[in-house]
């Protein structure tokens, strides 16, 4: 009778109810189906036949069916009757006999395992989310894009516990990638696993072991300009290996790398055009005196001259009231093509305003500059030859020469008179 009511007492608290005896063999179960076993065939039978983990069934650890004392929510895995595991959370306590020995034990276990993996993607949800405010976070202590992209790159190496991460230009040469941003130092092998993953993807994240044992984790990205980069992630060899979870957190940061993509391309945009001229696309007036000044600071100390020069389109005005504005332009972009063309890479070519130009010679002298000068000249009307049909008008160019002499002192204002009163 005692038992029929602990029977039905644990028939209403919980999903498994057991007594062993002194050799841990079940003498008693609940349900008739315990796990989809027929509970009747494992009476007699070990109780560690049940347990998914062989260091307890071994006796290396605790077994829940075998407690000490009584206690409460131990958790266990059990092997079903179908071959899939089951975590129950076990409350058991020791039988004793007269003496205080041992001779069993009694508990009840409820099922656990749809409650932990409800809990674990909680869990795992709450961790993406504080992950991912702390970027926008450290994000906004930046103002500068390059800066917001090493603190989120460097919150997000903190966060996934990786060793370092690399951000990779996806639209140049493959063979010679640029990076874009990184955190840490990649071994090379790191780096060629990266970039063979990325040339694989589909767009989801992706990981593989690289050749140093190192674990590599990657994820595309691109932005609305069309820019494709890749973001790559490595752990330390040994360390833990990219779950699914990190898989989804890299897929929620990259999104916001991708944000921070597209703001530096504006940034990028933005100073382009604070500095270059819109028709021509040469440099303007005020990004040219700046860096002719970072020029002759540098020419000074290595003892060099440079030379400027300054140009205008003769008869540019006449050509706009022959043939119009929209022709007038065609014009100043054939100058500019042609001025580019004259000098070298390294040389500052610029439109001051209207048919104005001026280039800046790094270690020429007048004599250099004159030659440069002799080839306009020549090739001005040629080039323009075709604008300027049916008009009458021999388009050319008025040119000034002046050398700024290291040692001499002379400000860059009187260079730059000297140029304008030889033009």
């Amino acid at each position: 009778e005692s038992r029929q009511r602990w029977r039905d007492l644990a028939m209403l608290c919980a999903d498994f109810a057991f007594e062993t005896d002194a050799w841990d063999r079940f003498v008693f179960l609940y349900p008739d189906t315990p796990l989809g076993w027929n509970a009747q065939t494992l009476i007699g039978q070990p109780a560690a036949l049940l347990l998914a983990d062989p260091a307890l069934a071994d006796g290396g650890g605790a077994s829940p069916f075998r407690p000490t004392v009584a206690g409460r929510h131990r958790r266990a895995w059990l092997k079903s009757a179908d071959g899939a595991l089951r975590c129950l959370a076990f409350a058991a306590a020791p039988l004793l006999d007269a003496a205080g020995h041992i001779i069993g034990a009694r508990g009840v276990a409820q099922d656990m395992t749809e409650q932990d993996g409800f809990e674990a993607g909680v869990a795992a949800t709450l961790r993406r989310a504080e992950v991912v405010d702390h970027l926008l976070w450290r994000m906004r202590q930046e103002v500068l894009a390059p800066r917001m992209m090493q603190a989120a790159l460097d919150a997000l190496v903190t966060a996934l516990g990786a060793e370092g991460c690399l951000l990779i230009d996806m639209l140049g040469d493959g063979a010679h990638a640029t990076v874009l941003h990184q955190i840490g130092a990649p071994p090379p092998q790191v780096l060629h696993a990266a970039l063979t993953l990325l040339e694989t993807a589909d767009g989801d994240p992706a990981h593989a072991p690289a050749p140093d044992g190192r674990s590599v984790l990657v994820c595309p990205s691109q932005t609305r300009f069309g820019e494709q980069a890749g973001l790559a992630l490595w752990r330390l060899p040994g360390g833990r290996a990219w779950d699914a979870d990190d898989l989804m957190l890299v897929s929620s940061a990259t999104a916001i790398i991708r944000v921070i993509l597209e703001h530096e391309s504006i940034q990028r945009e933005m100073a382009r055009q604070a500095r270059t001229d819109p028709l021509t696309g040469l440099l303007n007036r005020r990004a040219f005196m700046e860096e002719m000044g970072r020029r002759t600071d540098r020419l000074e100390r290595d003892a060099r001259p440079g030379t400027l020069m300054f140009v205008d389109l003769d008869q540019f005005k006449a050509l706009n009231d022959a043939r119009g504005h929209d022709v007038g332009d065609e014009a100043l972009v054939l100058v500019a093509a042609l001025l580019r063309a004259t000098v070298r890479p390294a040389d500052l070519v610029a439109r001051l305003g209207g048919d104005e130009f001026a280039l800046w010679l790094d270690g020429a002298d007048e004599l250099a500059a004159a030659e440069r000068a002799e080839e306009l000249r020549i090739a001005t009307p040629v080039a323009l030859a075709e604008t300027a049909e049916g008009t009458g008008l021999t388009l050319g160019m008025s040119i000034g020469i002046a050398t700024r002499w290291p040692g001499r002192g002379e400000a860059l204002e009187a260079v730059i008179q000297r140029a304008d009163q030889a033009m």
